[in-house]
């Protein structure tokens, strides 16, 4: 979990590999209008975001009634969409990984980003009116309620993937 550009997919899909688990990425949850709101750089609220979230925790019950593992990578911004997410699942049973990392780092690499609907989005939005200008990222940033450690594993994205991947599986035990 984390905003956007923080490595979500990337590690998500590494972290799945090294355990042998399924991978899915959260985006493809999304409606199409959630998606198009997005690429108009209209931030989600929480009313286009729930019908996203049940959609996940679906697949999550899917999946434990499968017996599969599996890795999921969604913003999971505010501490009542994890709770959705999790069901009242032990943290034994449904794991979070805040992939953490400063506003900067983040908008360095959602400056560099390719074919996403959240492509190019930075946090030094162009004034419009003598006043800046809130962007995507700076909504997810906004929005963004931290979990403490009791709630969540927390790793520094300002390592390599590898590295971040290793710190989870070492975390994991």
């Amino acid at each position: 979990m984390g905003v956007s550009g923080s490595g979500k997919s990337l590690i998500g899909g590494k972290l799945a590999e090294a355990l042998g688990a399924d991978f899915e990425d959260g985006d493809d949850f999304h409606p199409a209008a959630n998606k198009a709101k997005m690429s108009e750089k209209i931030p989600l609220t929480d009313e286009d975001r729930w019908p996203w979230l049940r959609a996940m925790r679906a697949r999550i019950e899917e999946k434990q009634t499968a017996g599969r593992s599996y890795v999921l990578a969604c913003s999971a911004l505010k501490a009542v969409y994890r709770e959705l997410l999790s069901g009242g699942d032990p943290r034994s049973v449904v794991e979070f990984v805040f992939l953490k990392g400063s506003p900067e780092l983040i908008a360095g690499r959602m400056a560099a980003r390719k074919g996403h609907f959240f492509q190019g989005v930075s946090t030094t939005a162009q004034a419009a009116g003598g006043k800046a200008a809130p962007t995507l990222l700076d909504s997810q940033f906004a929005t963004l309620e931290e979990p403490k450690a009791e709630g969540a594993m927390i790793v520094n994205v300002d390592q390599t993937p590898d590295e971040i991947v290793g710190d989870i599986l070492r975390n994991l035990g």
